[in-house]
């Protein structure tokens, strides 16, 4: 197999097959970013004087030619080629011969992986940024939409308080602002440079760090060499703690549509063509696709602690372990674009039940507005509280406000809740939560 590291003695086969694993299919998304860490580096090789003008010309464009067939679909790793990198540099010299040789003086695979993963993970999280911007926006949207429409609220799965659809919805959203911190902050983990580091304690040519930070759009350096490879692991968790926070939202979102689907509840309603059946019951409405978010948004959750273990009993300094790194954290980062695609997509078609609390079903969901409407009228608070306790335990409870013109049910609004305060079902600030996303998303 060809390797960067070959000195004219070889691995046997299991060895090789055991250790290199899944690596090379992951490698092919790390091609694009090779390639550009690579223009980087030898445009800084040739400000240092270790390439001449004609050498960094003939490299630059071959490099090019390469990053055109990994934008077209065409590159491929060769079946006795190692990794991204020995192809990238199999490439160069097979046409340049000893010009492609010299690609690697300064540099180390271990710096060479990190800034192309730092640059994968960068775009990867950018992405992520857009679709939860998105999703953002149609929760919002929708949270307007049904701003006055009454839903029942939960605590502990018991009948608690009225909310709204607007306050559920909305509820999601502001959430997504607090997901767009935990992704920024990763960004910024990962926005850093650590082409140079070599294999993580610097080199004797003298290296522009400066230079490719700024060709590759970095906001710094990882200045000290050791610690450009102590990112290692800790970027990788930091970018998972970040879409497990996003996992924990959609997850949330998914099992209350599992809920709110089910026909005793009756809140939403999604068109056939969105649900599955049953074999064998011909009633059945499945929520498979909320089932699904839910399990995958779960793999992702458990992908930070898998990368804490895997990384948590290793001293500083490259360890071929990191590799594994990519078959946890790649797959993951797939399942979240995926998820948020999904619920974007169903929020197009989700319908709301626009009467649900008319029900009797729902009368002691206005308990506490009854106590307060007490309280207003001069009753203490903890008379007010016993009294509708009592009148709930006989059977006898009724919210009073709530009869309709004929007397034969319910005409609840939100307007008729009387809740007025920052946050509540009557004054959902949502034009505050889009200035927070905005500030949040700024980046």
């Amino acid at each position: 197999m060809a390797t960067l590291w070959n000195k004219g003695t070889c691995a046997t086969s299991q060895v090789e097959n055991f250790t290199v694993g899944n690596d090379r299919v992951l490698d092919l998304r790390l091609a694009r970013y090779d390639v550009l860490g690579s223009i980087a580096h030898i445009t800084m090789l040739e400000s240092i004087g270790l390439l001449s003008g004609d050498e960094l010309s003939l490299l630059k464009t071959t490099l090019e030619e390469i990053l055109s067939s990994v934008d077209s679909g065409e590159f491929r790793l060769e079946d006795d080629v190692e990794d991204i990198h020995s192809q990238v540099e199999l490439l160069l010299t097979r046409k340049l011969g000893d010009v492609g040789k010299k690609i690697h003086s300064g540099r180390s695979r271990n710096d060479q992986v990190l800034v192309d993963l730092k640059l994968f993970l960068r775009d990867e999280l950018l992405s992520v940024r857009g679709q939860v911007l998105s999703l953002f926006g149609k929760l919002q949207a929708l949270s307007g939409k049904y701003k006055d429409v009454l839903l029942p609220g939960y605590t502990h799965a018991q009948l608690a308080m009225p909310s709204s659809f607007g306050l559920w919805f909305g509820a999601y959203a502001e959430s997504l602002v607090n997901d767009m911190y935990m992704l920024h902050g990763a960004y910024m983990v990962v926005n850093r440079n650590p082409l140079g580091s070599a294999a993580g304690y610097g080199n004797s040519f003298p290296l522009n760090r400066e230079m490719t930070t700024e060709l590759l759009g970095f906001a710094s350096m990882d200045y000290n060499s050791v610690a450009a490879q102590l990112s290692r692991g800790k970027s990788e968790r930091c970018v998972a703690s970040a879409i497990g926070s996003v996992a924990l939202t959609l997850n949330k979102f998914a099992s209350d549509c599992c809920m709110y689907m089910c026909p005793n509840f009756g809140f939403i309603h999604f068109p056939d063509s969105l649900t599955t059946g049953s074999s064998i019951m011909p009633h059945k409405k499945n929520p498979d696709v909320w089932e699904m978010v839910r399990g995958k948004c779960n793999r992702v959750l458990a992908v930070e602690n898998e990368i804490s273990l895997m990384c948590s009993n290793m001293p500083h300094g490259y360890h071929r372990d990191y590799q594994l790194l990519k078959d946890v954290l790649f797959p993951a980062l797939e399942l979240v674009h995926e998820c948020l695609d999904i619920t974007s997509y169903m929020l197009d078609y989700i319908q709301v039940n626009e009467n649900i609390v008319s029900s009797p079903l729902y009368e002691h969901l206005f308990t506490v507005e009854e106590v307060n409407r007490r309280v207003l009228s001069g009753v203490p608070f903890r008379d007010a509280y016993r009294q509708v306790g009592q009148e709930v335990n006989s059977g006898t409870f009724h919210y009073g406000p709530d009869t309709d013109s004929d007397g034969d049910g319910r005409n609840l609004t939100v307007d008729s809740l009387n809740h007025t305060h920052a946050g509540s079902v009557g004054n959902l600030c949502n034009d505050r939560i889009a200035d927070l996303m905005t500030a949040a998303a700024d980046w």
